[in-house]
């Protein structure tokens, strides 16, 4: 019996009860990158798409990571897309809820709940070369579809450690991003597994109510004060009535985060940062040897550098404890560190982070030619402008391979107003396909690997998630993030293969 392809249409292939369903795009993740992605393709006209999460709502990070005290560590004004400001954030850094309300408002205002899929994860995408189009299997069915968009960001797969024993221990033990609703420790002997972007803000927030708190560093972060507070009623009265105050806001914000991403590529004014950082311990750690565990061995920003007011504070308190070593054994109810100390625990709480450069998701698609990415690349992913993939036509990827700077709402709505050029690009000369040429691609990423091998993240003496497995920067866009911008904001037709001739991209 031939295959059944439904026509275009708004409507997915389960609820047709059809086998396939054809669409013109199929957007992957419903977080901040799907999100724009969704708004993107609809202010294109382009209205015959879906939006694929396994999840059960938009948001992506902000919808799952629910934990005590989170929040973001990039000015609110700068974390939100700069065609939708939010003119009532209601403090400098917003919390974790503030942001996902402002997410929704943005769905609801451009009607994208009607294109999501939820529960629905993709299983694998190939390219047809018969169909011209991408084949996507998902966990609800299969679409054809004429573009490939992949929003799933870099917070969405969980690295979990290989600890002997986790897996028998008898209480709690969950991921910081899949937080049971309404726990908060209470009563309870906790221990944390790291000391990264979450466990900062997760310490703190257990404190108030937990028994106890062990706290298992495997190597300090640097940490820098954050300057936040809750808006006063004039300072939201201003961002509220006067347009230029949040836009000269958004500006200093922007300005800020180009001077510590100067640090990545000018090791000697990370230094100066680093004595920053020292400061921020000697003022806010009391005892003498906490300060030294908490102290890095590294220049600032060959790990990501957090912003907290909180976490030190925390750790002064009686009833915390920092084991500097990371846990390597669970007997029973204890959790046992490298140096031997161990803890008796009723819940473990694994704040590990996520997979950046070597995202699960490549290793999910396959070129035109077959190969799977993330065998073709061999631990070293590649991506044009971290946007475009050789032998991938009409494929995207929002947050890619170096594509990464100061906030994430930047980078993506640069990447989608490329997109958005290359939808006009097509439209324009009647194309079929666009794909990156591979030299072009391999050039860039020669460039970029090159600038980036004198970064502090390559050379700054640490262990980091920023290098690939063959040791180059997989990350960091080359540059400042205004550099992005300006490099994004026009698509570089002449660096593509462009074929074939159709009526519309619509």
């Amino acid at each position: 019996m031939p295959e059944q392809v439904v026509p275009a249409s708004a409507e997915s292939a389960v609820d047709r009860g059809a086998e396939v369903c054809e669409v013109d795009a199929v957007v992957v993740g419903t977080g901040i990158s799907g999100i724009c992605a969704g708004v993107t393709l609809k202010r294109e006209g382009v209205e015959n798409f879906v939006m694929l999460t396994k999840g059960p709502e938009f948001g992506g990070t902000w919808q799952t990571n629910i934990y005590p005290g989170v929040a973001c560590d990039v000015p609110s004004q700068l974390y939100s897309f700069g065609f939708e400001p939010n003119k009532e954030w209601s403090r400098v850094y917003s919390e974790g809820a503030e942001i996902q309300e402002y997410l929704l408002e943005i769905v609801a205002k451009h009607g994208l709940r009607r294109h999501a899929r939820f529960g629905t994860e993709m299983i694998g995408a190939h390219w047809d070369a018969d169909q011209n189009r991408w084949s996507v299997s998902t966990s609800g069915g299969r679409y054809l579809s004429r573009f490939l968009i992949l929003g799933t960001g870099s917070h969405h797969a969980t690295k979990l450690p290989d600890i002997p024993g986790l897996d028998t221990f008898p209480g709690k033990i969950f991921h910081s991003s899949q937080w049971p609703a309404g726990y908060d420790g209470a009563g309870e002997r906790v221990a944390v597994l790291g000391t990264g972007a979450s466990s900062i803000q997760i310490t703190p927030g257990l404190a108030p109510t937990a028994r106890h708190v062990t706290v298992f560093q495997r190597t300090p972060a640097w940490i820098l004060p954050k300057p936040d507070w809750a808006h006063s009623g004039v300072e939201r009265f201003v961002i509220r009535r006067i347009p230029r105050a949040q836009l000269a806001l958004r500006g200093l914000a922007w300005l800020i985060g180009e001077v510590f991403l100067a640090s990545v590529f000018f090791p000697r004014f990370a230094k100066f940062l680093s004595l920053l950082g020292r400061l921020n311990i000697r003022f806010n750690v009391k005892d003498r040897r906490l300060r030294k565990a908490l102290t890095p061995d590294y220049i600032m920003g060959c790990k990501r550098a957090l912003v907290s007011n909180a976490f030190y504070k925390a750790l002064n308190l009686p009833h915390v404890d920092l084991i500097p070593s990371g846990a390597t054994e669970v007997r029973g109810n204890s959790v046992v560190a490298a140096d031997g100390t161990a803890a008796e625990v009723d819940t473990i709480v694994l704040a590990t982070g996520f997979y950046f450069v070597d995202s699960p998701d490549y290793a999910l698609i396959a070129d035109k030619n077959g190969l799977i990415l993330a065998d073709r690349w061999k631990g070293h992913p590649r991506a044009y402008l971290g946007t475009a993939i050789s032998g991938c036509p009409n494929m995207f990827v929002l947050w890619g391979p170096n594509a990464g700077t100061s906030s994430a709402f930047v980078l993506v709505e640069a990447q989608c107003r490329y997109i958005a050029g290359a939808l006009r690009t097509m439209r324009a000369e009647r194309l079929e396909t666009v794909e990156v040429r591979e030299d072009i691609e391999t050039a860039w990423k020669d460039d970029t690997d090159r600038l980036l091998s004198k970064s502090v993240q390559n050379i700054g003496g640490c262990t980091t998630y920023y290098l690939d497995a063959t040791g180059h920067n997989g990350t960091v866009w080359p540059g400042s993030m205004t550099g992005m911008v300006r490099t994004l904001w026009h698509f570089d037709k002449d660096s593509y293969h462009r074929e074939g001739a159709v009526q519309s991209v619509r």
